[in-house]
């Protein structure tokens, strides 16, 4: 299985930048798309930004213009730069990654790391 594991969460004040980095391990053969996604306090867990293997990216609207996705597909990393973060960018950021297995898809989540926009 993919082991995910995130780094570069923490407090940063509103205007600020933080990179987010992630890390897949162990059974990394036909990895497809990988992401991040988000959950705030009761809320549900949403798409913050995708890249599939041939690097075609996806944002959601909330973050067009300030999140960078990226990848590195020689090291399996993905990372996310945001900036111009905002308070309502709080949450707990997780990576995900797709691993194709024959007819099927399987999904991959890394333990999250939490960022705090605020003064």
């Amino acid at each position: 299985q993919v082991q995910l594991v995130e780094s570069g969460g923490g407090l940063v004040q509103p205007g600020g930048s933080l990179r987010l980095s992630c890390a897949a391990s162990r059974s990394v053969f036909r990895i497809t798309a990988m992401g991040w996604y988000r959950q705030a306090p009761g809320e549900e867990r949403e798409l913050v930004a995708t890249i599939t293997s041939s690097g075609y990216t996806n944002y959601a609207d909330s973050v067009k213009g300030r999140f960078t996705i990226s990848r590195d597909y020689a090291k399996n990393t993905v990372d996310l730069q945001m900036n111009s973060l905002k308070p309502e960018d709080t949450a707990v950021y997780y990576c995900k990654a797709n691993q194709l297995r024959g007819l099927y898809e399987y999904d991959y989540w890394g333990q999250g790391t939490q960022v705090t926009v605020s003064s």
